[in-house]
């Protein structure tokens, strides 16, 4: 069964009781949700919010506000895009008292594998990072540089001695490289000249790589944003062995595709890029069969300059979709059209990110014990996306003008409304969570 009707008790913040439906006992307030869904509050583990440092392109206090509004209870902030980069104990802490008094919902951190920084990842497990994030290729920004096969033999027995995991953005420099040279004058406004330029080879090379070096080290690994579904076999090969790895995918992977893109809409480029529609349909595939094991939304914004939309130039534009507070419905839009349930977008949504930043005892489900962190929400409702009503800083994102199914109706943090009506409640109400709490 799906769904079924039931009861949730709450006491201090935390659910202390699930029961039937018509199991109300005296309480302070009762919230009846009628015939809408009742989920866990979303947990996205990729978001970048670029403070401080870079607030001009993001920030605490409108990323999120804009996840509350999507439902979205917890995040995990990247380790880059900030200056300076949680890359060493002295950046978590300048990232940490950026947050004070300014997020809406719980918040945690990926610290950073970078070339030379292997010194540093015990003392960041111990100051409470999560988990670690490292980049195969040039970043787009400098102070976080890639990394590379002798990096990553330094840094990750370290992180195996301490369980801990390492997201790794999977694609090699060699085949985008090769690429880019042999696009010669190709137009850069066509997006087929920007998908030339990254390649699928880049993204397989870089997943084998990796699950070659887990395989000798025992270091558990997370592939972000998987684009090429050209990856899928070796991954599905990698989990039957037993190997440490989980995967991740995007909404605008699963929304979009390479066919649709027009020319010089730079609001739709990313990296990986969006590809094809027989590549988008072999994602979904994946999800359902349990090769790729969750959803984030990869939520990377930048000042709208940046995009170049006037240029329509792909190849300059800066490569990032904003789409945290869109998450939900996005994503529900297309699974429901392919027969997908509300259990599996738990899973994809809430279950399985929160078990991949270790917080599944807290996080993700709605069960005993767990922080009162819910989202209440119709998926019937249908509205168009207005930039307007985002809270993220920059108003710019693909699905500008689309008609999306799956309206938040109320978004509730450990029992308290955040989000209601519309409107996003104070923003004081989010905590840290560092590893040290788990």
């Amino acid at each position: 069964e799906d769904t079924h009707a039931a009861s949730i008790h709450v006491r201090g913040g935390v659910i202390v009781g699930v029961g039937a439906y018509d199991d109300v006992p005296p309480a302070r307030e009762v919230v009846d949700a009628g015939d809408d869904v009742v989920m866990p509050g979303l947990v996205d583990t990729h978001v970048h919010v670029n403070e401080p440092g870079r607030t001009e392109w993001e920030g605490w206090e409108t990323a999120t506000r804009a996840a509350a509004a999507g439902g979205v209870t917890t995040i995990v902030d990247m380790p880059l895009n900030s200056v300076p980069a949680t890359t060493s104990v002295d950046g978590l802490r300048a990232k940490v008292a950026a947050t004070e008094g300014r997020t809406s919902v719980d918040v945690g951190f990926w610290g950073g594998v970078v070339p030379g920084n292997a010194g540093e990842l015990g003392a960041l497990l111990d100051a409470g990072v999560l988990g670690f994030k490292c980049f195969l290729v040039h970043s787009g920004v400098d102070e976080f540089p890639g990394v590379d096969e002798a990096d990553l033999r330094l840094a990750m027995p370290i992180l195996a001695a301490r369980n801990a995991v390492l997201l790794v953005h999977a694609e090699l420099p060699g085949p985008i490289d090769a690429a880019t040279a042999a696009l010669g004058d190709a137009d850069p406004r066509i997006y087929a000249t920007y998908l030339r330029s990254r390649p699928p080879s880049a993204e397989t090379e870089a997943v084998e790589l990796v699950l070659r070096l887990a395989r000798e080290t025992g270091c558990r690994v997370h592939v972000v944003h998987l684009a090429a579904a050209e990856a899928v076999p070796a991954l599905r090969a990698a989990r039957a062995e037993g190997l440490p790895v989980t995967v991740e995918t995007c909404p605008h992977y699963l929304r979009f595709d390479a066919e649709e893109v027009a020319d010089g809409a730079t609001e739709l480029k990313c990296a990986p890029p969006i590809r094809g529609e027989t590549n988008r349909e072999h994602l979904w595939d994946a999800l359902a069969e349990g090769v790729i094991d969750l959803i984030a939304t990869d939520h990377s914004p930048c000042p709208p300059a940046m995009k170049l939309l006037d240029e329509g130039d792909f190849l300059r534009a800066w490569g990032g979709i904003a789409s945290l507070q869109l998450s939900l419905p996005a994503v529900w839009t297309e699974a429901r059209t392919r027969g997908h349930t509300f259990r599996q977008l738990a899973q994809w949504m809430c279950a399985a990110p929160a078990r991949l930043a270790g917080l599944e005892h807290r996080k993700g489900s709605i069960a005993l014990g767990r922080d009162a962190d819910i989202v209440i929400w119709n998926p019937d409702a249908e509205f168009v996306v207005d930039p307007a009503r985002l809270h993220h800083r920059h108003p710019v994102t693909p699905y500008a003008g689309a008609i999306l199914a799956g309206a938040v109706r109320a978004t509730y943090l450990r029992g308290m409304r955040i989000f209601g009506e519309g409107r996003v409640g104070a923003a004081a109400a989010g905590r840290l969570i560092l590893g040290t709490d788990r």
